[in-house]
């Protein structure tokens, strides 16, 4: 039996396992003999047998909305200003535009 963490490697590593279709990964795990709760999870879609397999406990995600400490930063009030746009300075050194033509 391969080592699952290799494996896990390898199709991360490789492009082509990372974004193959389920029956061709299958196929590959088959063929490198992957324990059977990786080539489950890989045709479940669902990574409960591997993490019962890797001794992970199971992890509960938590949608982060903003960062710690920084509540209601959202409003702007910490944007850096804005310069403001003025036509170029012209030197002393140079005329003034001719503007009649």
């Amino acid at each position: 039996m391969a080592d699952t963490i290799e494996l896990l490697e390898a199709i991360g590593s490789d492009a082509s396992l990372r974004y193959a279709q389920v029956d061709e990964l299958k196929a590959v795990l088959e063929q490198t003999q992957a324990s059977v709760e990786l080539t489950e999870a890989v045709v479940q879609g669902d990574g409960a047998s591997l993490r019962k397999e890797l001794k992970l406990q199971e992890t509960t995600q938590v949608q982060q909305t903003h960062a710690p400490g920084h509540e209601g930063d959202d409003d702007g009030e910490c944007d850096p200003p804005k310069p403001e746009r003025h036509p170029p300075e012209r030197s002393p050194s140079q005329p003034p535009a001719n503007t009649s033509h």
